[in-house]
């Protein structure tokens, strides 16, 4: 008898502007899936907090026109943000701090059966009717 060999599929997601010119082609799963309420995110998104994903820079494959906007973080590192130069979105980013990940804007999927954040960072920014669920672990800054 012949053993039965299976070959597990690798999951691969796109992320893409509203435009459609900036695109991110995330291989397997992210490592972090988070919620972060600085006010640098809900300035830079336009809402009370940012939800992001987080990979190895291995995973990721960026493709399409860019622009960056580099900040200065609150740990002293530049981050920078990538956006399509035609609609504005923010797609991805990386930090110095970070060197060898890639940050995807989870709205920039579209896919409502993204796994859900497990991490919320910055809280002591978080607006007070915001609703969060449970299972995430609680930050008031960033952790170490």
């Amino acid at each position: 008898m012949c053993p039965v060999i299976t070959m597990e599929k690798k999951v691969e997601r796109i992320a893409q502007c509203v435009c459609g010119s900036l695109r991110v082609i995330a291989s397997g799963e992210p490592a972090l899936v988070y919620l972060c309420h600085c006010k640098g995110c809900q300035r830079r998104t336009g809402s009370v907090m940012h939800a992001g994903a987080s990979y190895p820079r291995a995973q990721v494959r960026i493709e399409g026109p860019d622009r960056v906007f580099i900040r200065r973080g609150n740990s002293g590192g530049d981050l920078r943000f990538h956006f399509c130069p035609e609609c504005g979105s923010t797609v991805v980013w990386d930090a110095d701090k970070f060197p060898d990940r890639v940050g995807v804007a989870l709205g920039c999927f579209a896919d409502p059966s993204f796994p859900a954040p497990t991490l919320s960072v910055w809280e002591e920014s978080m607006h007070e009717w915001i609703g969060l669920p449970p299972g995430l672990v609680h930050h008031g800054q960033a952790p170490d």
